[in-house]
């Protein structure tokens, strides 16, 4: 009975199928995330090794990335960095980039004088901001001078510190067409030439007349030579004042050409003396079209005469 009772055995066998071959499509993902991954720590590495001027022409390139190499167009390399190995060049080019690469002072030397030029200007602007503010200080302390303030016109000019005295029609600065220079004005130019000389800048000074032809019985005289001999007037009287001689870059009469008051071309204010505390930039200039630079007959195309060869007929 106990034989009946038991129960069979049933085992079950299950056939596992084997896993079919894996696609490789998870690799050329993977590769892709590394890829872009090694790009993007490539250019955060390229971006913090820039500088601020390259940083912004990358900039620039992305808002107009139209923009095409030459005149008035940005140029399509917008970042030349050192780092980074490049195959040697051949000839001068390559000696000139392996020298650059060295520690050559080719860029580098640039960038010293540019901010150092930077520098300079920054320096110079101070400089005169402070002269119109002691120049103004010095009119307004001066009981003589307080009458004449209205004629007295003080600004920062590109070219520096214009310092204009003007005339009025009831209040001329000149003795009437004469160089000669009035009291008050005389007084005036000795006020201020100590507070220019305060500073090392250069001085320019130019004389003005207004449009009414000069009557002398003269001919070689006219509203040119009043002008330039009124500039040379203010000139001396500067320099009594105080005003360093060797400061003195320019004394020239420009006439009637340059007006004050281009409405009322015969009006009393175009007659002025213009005295200009010149800026670095305005002084440089000046040396640059004023001095004396050799001319290169092959530049301005003048060609020699040729002797031609007489030719003696033989009889």
């Amino acid at each position: 009975m106990a034989d009946d009772k038991r129960q069979p055995i049933v085992v079950k066998k299950i056939n596992k199928g084997g896993h079919g071959h894996h696609g490789g499509a998870w690799k050329v993902a993977y590769a892709d995330f590394v890829t872009a991954m090694m790009a993007f720590f490539l250019m955060l590495w390229l971006l913090g090794s820039a500088s601020g001027e390259q940083r912004q022409a990358i900039a620039d390139f992305f808002q107009n990335p139209s923009a095409v190499q030459g005149p008035g167009g940005a140029s399509t390399s917008m970042i030349q960095l050192g780092s980074g190995m490049e195959m040697p060049k051949s000839g001068d080019d390559g000696k000139k980039k392996q020298a650059s690469e060295e520690g050559d002072p080719v860029d580098s030397k640039d960038n010293e004088e540019s901010e150092k030029t930077k520098k300079e200007k920054a320096k110079d602007k101070k400089r005169l901001d402070s002269l119109l503010i002691q120049l103004k200080k010095s009119i307004d302390k001066s009981q003589a001078l307080k009458p004449f303030k209205d004629q007295l016109l003080i600004q920062l000019m590109p070219e520096g510190l214009r310092v204009q005295i003007l005339d009025k029609e009831n209040r001329a600065m000149f003795e009437s067409a004469s160089p000669d220079p009035k009291y008050y004005t005389k007084a005036l130019l000795r006020e201020i030439a100590d507070t220019i000389n305060s500073v090392p800048n250069k001085i320019s000074i130019t004389g003005h007349t207004d449009a009414i032809p000069f009557s002398s019985k003269r001919r070689d005289y006219s509203n040119w030579e009043l002008s330039a001999a009124r500039a040379n007037s203010a000139r001396r009287e500067l320099v009594i004042g105080g005003l360093n001689k060797n400061k003195i870059a320019r004394v020239v009469g420009l006439g009637s050409s340059v007006l004050f008051d281009k409405s009322h071309p015969k009006g009393a204010i175009n007659r002025r003396i213009s005295i200009i505390v010149m800026s670095g930039d305005s002084l440089k200039k000046l040396h640059e079209n004023e001095g004396n630079k050799k001319i290169d007959n092959k530049q301005q195309n003048i060609k020699k005469p040729t002797k031609k060869k007489k030719k003696n007929n033989k009889k």
